[in-house]
């Protein structure tokens, strides 16, 4: 029988994403210098192993294709990934990337592919490489990018939004509501430990909250 799994968006779930100063935006490390894991995901990592549930990163990472950072660059800060989340006694089952862009200043990545999320590709390769159940497995992410894409392979969607209810707004316009909403991966672990044992999961985790309900109210 096939079991579920949990999958996790990288930037902003597992990790930071950093400042860039010269341009006044934030976004995801293009360094294994700026590359942190944020307070608690490595732990929340090795709880999801305990629970014995495959833990499987899925993230859109087009820096290559936008030439930020080079395919060595995000081979060691997935390297740091790793060595960052042993060392909290988690583990990672896989982790897999969408390197396109449709509009990619390399030739190579500038593609309409099917594993750039919301497109579900990722997932899907994940579950017919790994042997997974797709609809007993989880989807944890904090872009509404996330959510669709985990809606259309059909797992249950977790959505961790600390301090960014100006999502909410885009998650109605694209009629992308996850199951639950968290403020971090430690929460979404808990709500997972709560459904994988048939025990009730915070009322207001789930997208019957205030929160979307109000946005769609407006």
């Amino acid at each position: 029988m096939k079991r579920g799994a949990v999958f996790l968006d990288r930037d902003g779930v597992i990790n930071a994403y950093v400042y860039n100063s010269e341009f006044g935006t934030v976004d995801s490390p293009a360094h294994p210098d700026e590359f942190a894991l944020l307070p608690g995901s490595a732990q929340a990592i090795a709880e999801l192993n305990r629970m014995g549930l495959p833990v499987i990163v899925v993230s859109n990472q087009p820096g290559i294709a936008k030439r930020r950072f080079t395919q060595a660059l995000l081979t060691a800060m997935t390297e740091k990934m790793h060595i960052e989340t042993r060392n909290a006694g988690g583990c990672l089952d896989g982790v897999y990337y969408c390197l396109h862009h449709p509009q990619s200043l390399h030739p190579d990545f500038r593609i309409n592919c099917s594993c750039r999320k919301p497109s579900p590709g990722l997932l899907i390769q994940a579950a017919e490489e790994l042997g997974l159940d797709l609809a007993k497995s989880y989807m944890v992410g904090d872009g509404v990018t996330d959510i669709l894409a985990g809606a259309r392979a059909g797992t249950t969607t977790i959505f961790v939004s600390p301090r960014k209810c100006y999502i909410c707004d885009e998650l109605v316009k694209q009629n992308a509501r996850p199951t639950l909403i968290v403020s971090s991966l430690l929460d979404a672990v808990k709500d997972i430990g709560c459904m994988e044992r048939n025990t009730e999961v915070p009322r207001d985790h789930f997208t019957l909250s205030r929160c979307l309900d109000s946005v769609e109210g407006k």
